[in-house]
Formats: C-alpha cells, structure tokens, sequence
C-alpha cells in the first residue's frame, strides 16, 4: 500500500473547529501524493519512505524520503519536506517552502572537477524549471565529501560523495496553493541524476558510471 506523505499539525483549535490553514495544507499534501503516485509508476528505482517532519520550523509540515536503488543496492537518497504557515515567513515567497536533501555517491573524477558544485544545483534548478509553473527564493548549499581510511582501514577504497541542501517557495497561486506534483518531480529527477541517473524523458545530464554495459 503505497504510503502518504507523513504530516504533522500543530494548532490549539478544538478539532470540531474548521481551520482554514489545514484544508489548504491537506489540498496541497493531496497534490504531493498524487505526485508520488506518478514517481512510483515511472520510477521503479525509486522507493519511498515516512520521513518524521519537522516539528518546529512551521505550523504545518509534511515529509517523504526516497531512496534510489540499483539492484539491492543503494545508489542515492534524499529527502523532502514541505512546509506550510499561513503567515508566511521572512524569506519566503508566499506560505509555503519545500525543502529538500539529495545525497549520492560520484566517481572520484567527477568529484574532482572544480565545477561540479555549480553543476550539482543545475541538476535541481533546471529539474525546477522543466517541472513546474515556477518557484523563487531559492536558497542551499552543494558539498564534495570524501571518506578516506586509516589504521585498519588505510585499504579501504577512497569514498567520494555528493550532497546537495536546498530550500525554495513554489509560485503561488490565487489561495497561496500551486501545483505542487510538479516539485516533487523536479526532486525526484534531481536525486535521480545525482545517482547517475537520466531525468525522464531527456538525456543524461552526467554520464551514468555504475551500470555495466548491456
């Protein structure tokens, strides 16, 4: 049974009491499960998860992590959160904001080019553009990790991985609400390419170095 995003409401209204800010909330994590819908149809590599949200940096929140799989194998991760506060937030553009987490693993050459930082937030940025009707305010950060052993360890092969961190507000529409399904596609094809993946329906954006040849 596929899984809904988790979502966490924090309000002193007497349930009984319609709160305008959680039909909005619900309608939008609606739009994101039919966007998960879709992911778990044209991407079988993909695999979803709860992810617990946050409890503190918005009236409302909702989460998924998914997982980029390679056989049984683990090739990528990420996370994504939505946030919702009908008051809105310094530095958002609107009452919402998504935030997102990509982590994968890069070939030691890849991971030595001097671009590959400003090339890693293109993966999302043009992901962002192609999917949806707009966002703005973007905000984050790309970071190169290297994992290498010592002592018992010194034989261990070098590690090399890719993290991207990254906030942005979709483009509201009329009721604060957009067409969020389209976010959610715009992370997923971004974790998908920082695996070594193609986004659907286009190219590879960097060559996928960890499928053997057919």
């Amino acid at each position: 049974m596929p899984h809904a995003l988790t979502t966490l409401k924090s309000t002193g209204r007497p349930a009984e009491v319609a709160d305008p800010g959680e039909v909005i909330f619900r309608l939008a994590v609606d739009d994101l499960d039919q966007g998960l819908a879709y992911q778990r149809d044209v991407r079988p590599e993909l695999v979803f998860e709860d992810e617990p949200p946050p409890r503190r940096l918005a009236p409302y929140a909702a989460a998924i992590a998914a997982s980029v799989l390679e056989g049984d194998t683990e090739i990528g991760w990420g996370k994504f959160v939505l946030l919702y506060d009908p008051a809105g937030q310094p530095g958002w553009a609107g009452q919402f904001r998504i935030i997102a987490y990509v982590r994968a693993e890069l070939d030691p050459e890849i991971a030595a080019d001097p671009l590959i930082a400003a090339v890693g937030w293109s993966w999302l940025t043009e992901a962002l553009e192609a999917r949806t009707a707009g966002y703005g305010q973007t905000s984050g950060t790309v970071t190169r990790v290297v994992t290498e052993g010592f002592g018992s360890k010194q034989d261990d092969p070098t590690a090399t991985g890719f993290e991207l961190r990254a906030s942005w507000s979709p483009a509201a529409e009329g009721d604060e609400r957009s067409a969020l399904d389209g976010h959610i596609a715009a992370w997923c094809d971004a974790l998908c390419v920082a695996a070594g993946l193609p986004p659907l329906g286009t190219s590879a954006l960097r060559p996928p170095s960890r499928r053997p040849p057919q």
